[in-house]
């Protein structure tokens, strides 16, 4: 494993680690024996393992050593069916172990649940060569989490923060002066190298929104007839990412020529939970 990336996580992990209060009860934590155990990590359904990076900086944030985890480097993205069961080839403390269970079992399961359901609508639009972009509709303190796995599972970052590219989206244009006077806002930022991207929602305020020169558009909840029309409008170099209404369901219908990307913020806050469990045995 990475020895940069693992570090970079500890912090956030032991922040994490305090929610158990262990300091609280030095009395059980002396008394945890330090005997080895193997850990077996089984698979109850169908996933796309993601967040293994975590799952091993959890145990290394305890004292484990990183080596015993080096079996993990590169498995994230790879397929499980239910009834799997992963050997974990070197054995840790039971004192290491049963802290770190269940915080490093949350994360696995949590980023593995976002890549396995991004992959599934991926399979669907990639017929059609449409990215699936994410939204910045994440989980406080889980963000960077919820944004790789998104990646794992097949799709696309849309923003990690808000300045990475100016939006202009509805409270902008209410308080800066209307989608010309919000442009010009973000073009007096003075960030040479952000794009600007706008939010419409409808044709009128598409044809508003290219007068002025801009190229990247998200038509927001537009229904599948405005996307139609909106497509003949398409400009060279324009990027059209469309967005709201759109689920696994009805993916399919807003597979349309001219759409460049498809943004659900439900790839993260909708996705179903996977199931895995961790057991220990004694050796």
């Amino acid at each position: 494993m990475s020895d940069f990336l693992i570090n970079s996580l500890i912090p956030q992990i032991q922040s994490w680690l305090e929610e158990d209060d262990l300091h609280r009860n030095l009395h059980y934590t002396k008394s945890l024996p330090a005997t080895e155990v193997k850990l077996q990590l089984k698979v109850k359904s169908p996933l796309i393992l993601a967040g293994t990076d975590y799952l091993v900086a959890t145990f290394v944030a305890l004292g484990a050593e990183r080596e015993a985890f080096e079996f993990l480097r590169n498995w994230d993205g790879k397929s499980f069916q239910n009834g799997e069961v992963i050997e974990f080839p070197e054995s840790l403390p039971f004192s290491v172990a049963v802290t770190g269970e269940r915080l490093a079992l949350n994360l696995l399961q949590h980023a593995s649940s976002i890549a396995t359901w991004t992959h599934k609508h991926v399979e669907i639009a990639s017929k059609k060569k449409i990215k699936l972009l994410d939204t910045r509709k994440t989980t406080p303190g889980l963000r960077s989490l919820e944004k790789y796995a998104v990646r794992v599972g097949g799709g696309f970052n849309h923003r990690l923060g808000q300045t990475d590219t100016w939006m202009i989206k509805d409270n902008h244009k209410s308080c800066l002066g209307g989608l010309s006077g919000a442009l010009e806002f973000f073009l007096a930022q003075g960030a040479f190298y952000n794009n600007i991207i706008a939010e419409v929602h409808d044709l009128h305020e598409l044809k508003e929104a290219q007068s002025l020169g801009l190229k990247h558009l998200m038509l927001d909840n537009f229904t599948i007839a405005w996307i139609q029309e909106a497509v003949k409008l398409k400009s060279d170099g324009a990027t059209f990412e469309v967005s709201g209404g759109v689920r696994l369901d009805n993916l399919e219908k807003y597979l349309i020529e001219g759409v460049d990307a498809i943004s659900l913020g439900s790839l993260i806050y909708s996705a179903p939970r996977v199931d895995l469990s961790l057991k220990f045995k004694p050796i």
